[in-house]
């Protein structure tokens, strides 16, 4: 039996179907962020988002840290992460981390008017009170790549379309 064909087919079944990438995303109805400053101190935080194709949205205050560091158009990282309660092993939760670049999008433009009213239907009415607000931005997350992790050497890279490309098998699992 030749291991290569057998460690293809095995890989090919383990490979988890595209859709359980977004699945993971439309579970939630917020987004972990994890953002530099000018000074490369580090800040995480989170926010109500939705996704415009392969883009996320956040409307965000001046008040919160992490919206200067997207504003001045700093990468980010943002993840998306199974519930502690609903996991069967703790290092091993299902998660999605995805690299981004953040730009602002101009107030009361066509896609500002339809990213918000996206929100509304989403979070509820109070996007109407913070849409006004002048401090709230909206920015958007742009998809670079990432990766998607859905139990032990179930490792995979992801694309800017969040769909899976490669297989991370046996990068740094090696048994000492």
């Amino acid at each position: 039996m030749n291991h290569t064909n057998t460690q293809e087919e095995a890989n090919r079944k383990a490979k988890p179907l595209t859709p359980k990438v977004r699945e993971l995303i439309d579970r939630h109805k917020s987004v972990i962020l994890a953002s530099v400053d000018a000074e490369g101190i580090p800040n995480s935080s989170y926010a109500p988002f939705v996704q415009v194709d392969n883009t996320l949205y956040i409307l965000v205050s001046f008040m919160a840290k992490h919206t200067k560091n997207l504003a001045e158009g700093r990468r980010t990282s943002v993840m998306f992460i199974e519930d502690e309660s609903a996991t069967k092993q703790i290092y091993a939760r299902e998660r999605l981390t995805i690299e981004a670049a953040p730009s602002q999008i101009e107030r009361d433009s066509d896609l500002w008017n339809t990213v918000v009213t996206k929100l509304k239907e989403t979070h509820g009415k109070v996007v109407d009170v913070i849409a006004d607000m002048q401090d709230f931005i909206l920015i958007a997350l742009k998809s670079l790549k990432g990766s998607y992790v859905n139990g032990f050497g179930c490792a995979y890279f992801v694309d800017e379309n969040l769909e899976i490309i490669e297989h991370r098998n046996d990068v740094n699992h090696q048994a000492k």
